[in-house]
């Protein structure tokens, strides 16, 4: 029986599309998913969303949807995304799920029946964003020591989970598993400013009553459980966990999976999952997880070489935002992959833009990895027809390689398994350099020509195709898509983890696979047009962004010059670009006591699909004009004058309501 392997991602929180940022820690926990099936474990990988709190309730009023939708659109966005960069997990999970709620709501009654929580009254500073509360010390100059927002005063009714009952045994299990949070300057973070302080931990809130949008407490359901209690227990419910059973009455996929071997999160919620998240499991009488992995962030770095270029943290209100589908319609989605996991240090924040991804797509996987197939494959085909040929007595050069494939593969296994991802990706990236020198050594185009040397220009071919081969392996957890093509095109069968412990595995006289460039190398001036796009829509933000100033010399009107303005909803049931107009959009709309013509010049910023169905206002006794020779017949209110937003109106407003 394979032994068990349960690695998690922190749920991605139901707010907004996830930025490149956010989608690393699934591409990370992926990749090592992956690589741990392919040693031959049960791997079980979870990841989903954290759909509760006080934002979510926010966001949804401001889309004019109830929470419950909002979410359901965002979770379903979120996955779509997961889903586009290949993540393999096993289970996707969501807090709104009826399992998890019930289990939540049992979780909380049996801390409170047990005494590890209590009523009482918070008072202190609130950051919504983060849904945290900080007390006076911690808050800096006004702002949230985590994401650096503005906090406000809060004063509510809670229930609180008294930390300090457990302070000790979570020291003791931080000393006796040294390897249960890294990398080890989290660890020290944690003890310094949390553990070890003066005055020791905090009694944590578990509670809100300021907002609704949560799972209620089932005693006293004017309370919803804190976001923090609700999200982390999804760990456990995932695998099924029943707080009514003991750990011995638990199922079996439970008790097997059960403890996680590894939380992979970001370093901004290590708090929670290293402090709040094992004390919640030893209220429990649960096992605590082996690891906690807290890796770095991706900042966002200036769209310029070298190491000069400034970084800042990734926002929309910077106009800086980097999204991990839109960078993969340039560079593929194991581009993408690609470069998360090569690109990220260790334990220090790594740098995006569009100029860093190129160089790494372009150099790496472009020039290294693709050419060196490309280059293989086609002198297999033109000096052996495209059969395998086969391998002699080996020479210097050839023992050399061999050397360097097995460098590679000791390094790469120890690096993964120390989390050390990107230093494996440049384990396998050296040994594939050193097969493209092998090249330029023992120049097959000049063996070629000479007969008796055909042998040897079989042994240079195979050797090269059967680094081609282990390369491939190493490189399955890291871009799957591209190593099953690989394998295809050298006519790989022996693709396993297993199979790369010995070099000559590839098997000889098998005819190639059919040959097809796997990276195209990008352009310059794609990037260089990319890159305009962007700042020209960061300008348009950081505009959109400012006050606008105070109108002067706007002439008064009278309510009767007002009243002489006829407005009326209208909801758009068909909608056309204009030819030849880059600006004009042609709309069809129901009044609901006739039906209009309008044209409009909002082209630039709305596609005529996504307007289908959406209500307007419209000025319905402006006289009738021609635009392009097309009839318009009234004008639809928006707002902005380079960049436009049409106002719309609540789906359940009436049509040809007159707007007063």
């Amino acid at each position: 029986m394979s032994e068990k392997f349960y690695l998690t991602t922190a749920i991605a929180y139901a707010s907004r599309k996830p930025h490149f940022g956010n989608t690393y820690e699934v591409i990370m926990a992926d990749c090592m998913a992956r690589y741990k099936r392919m040693q031959g474990f049960d791997v079980f990988f979870c990841t989903g969303t954290d759909e509760h709190g006080q934002k979510i309730e926010n966001l949804a009023v401001e889309a004019g949807k109830t929470p419950q939708a909002y979410v359901d659109g965002v979770a379903g966005e979120i996955r779509g995304i997961w889903d586009k960069m290949n993540a393999s997990y096993d289970y996707f999970i969501r807090t709104t799920d009826e399992g998890h709620v019930s289990a939540v709501q049992k979780i909380f009654k049996k801390f409170y029946e047990q005494g590890d929580i209590y009523k009482g009254y918070y008072e202190g500073w609130y950051c919504t964003p983060c849904e945290s509360f900080f007390t006076e010390t911690q808050v800096v100059d006004g702002k949230c020591p985590d994401c650096g927002r503005p906090v406000e005063q809060a004063r509510e009714e809670a229930y609180f989970f008294k930390m300090s009952n457990y302070t000790e045994r979570l020291l003791a299990y931080i000393n006796d598993n040294p390897a249960f949070i890294e990398p080890e300057s989290r660890k020290r973070e944690m003890l310094n400013n949390f553990l070890l302080t003066e005055g020791g931990l905090q009694d944590l809130c578990v509670s809100r009553t300021s907002f609704q949008w949560g799972i209620p407490v089932t005693f006293d359901p004017r309370h919803v459980t804190y976001v923090w209690l609700d999200a982390l227990t999804n760990y456990i419910t995932a695998l099924g966990y029943d707080p009514d059973k003991s750990y011995e009455e638990q199922s079996d996929h439970f008790k097997k999976n059960w403890p996680c071997d590894v939380h992979i999160i970001g370093k901004d919620i290590l708090r929670f999952h290293t402090i709040y998240w094992p004390i919640f499991l030893m209220a429990l009488g649960l096992p605590l997880p082996k690891k906690v992995f807290g890796h770095p962030w991706f900042n966002a770095a200036e769209e310029k070489k070298g190491a000069d270029a400034a970084e800042v943290k990734m926002s929309k209100s910077r106009g800086n935002v980097i999204y991990a589908d839109e960078l993969a319609e340039t560079f593929s989605v194991d581009g993408v992959r690609y470069f998360a996991l090569a690109d990220m240090p260790y334990d220090q924040d790594g740098r995006i833009s569009y100029t860093n991804v190129a160089l790494r797509y372009n150099t790496d996987l472009a020039n290294n990895l693709g050419n060196l197939v490309s280059r293989t494959h086609a002198m297999t085909k033109k000096y052996f027809d495209g059969v395998i040929p086969a391998a002699t007595a080996p020479e210097a050069l050839d023992e050399e390689l061999k050397a360097a494939v097995a460098t590679a593969r000791a390094a790469y296994t120890a690096l993964m398994d120390g989390y050390r991802i990107a230093d494996a990706a440049e384990a396998v990236f050296t040994m594939l350099r050193r097969a493209n020198k092998y090249i330029d050594e023992t120049m097959p185009w000049a063996l070629a020509k000479d007969e008796a040397k055909r042998a040897r220009l079989g042994t240079v071919l195979y050797n090269l195709l059967e680094t081609i081969r282990v390369g491939a392996v190493l490189l399955t957890p890291f871009i799957p898509d591209t190593a099953k093509a690989i394998f295809a095109q050298i006519s790989a069968d022996a693709t396993d983890f297993a199979s790369i412990k010995d070099f000559g595995v590839l098997r000889s006289g098998v005819a190639l696979g059919e040959a097809y460039p796997l990276f195209a190398r990008v352009d310059d001036k794609v990037i260089d047009e990319i890159i305009k796009r962007r700042e020209e829509a960061a300008e348009a933000a950081a505009k959109a962004a400012q006050p606008i100033e105070k109108p002067e010399g706007c002439a008064l009107i009278g309510i009767e010059d007002f009243m002489g303005v006829e407005l009326r909803v209208a909801q758009v049931v068909a909608c056309e670009r204009v030819p030849k107009a880059k600006k004009l959009l042609k709309l069809q709309l129901d009044l609901g006591y006739e039906k209009r013509q309008v044209v409009s010049g909002i082209a630039k910023f709305y596609e005529p699909e996504a307007l289908i169905g959406k209500k307007v206002i419209v000025v319905a006794n402006l006289k009738p004009a021609k635009l392009c020779g097309i009839d318009s017949e009234g004008m639809i209110l928006a707002s902005g004058e380079e960049t436009v937003r049409v106002v719309f109106l609540d789906p359940d407003t009436r049509l040809g309501e007159r707007i007063r």
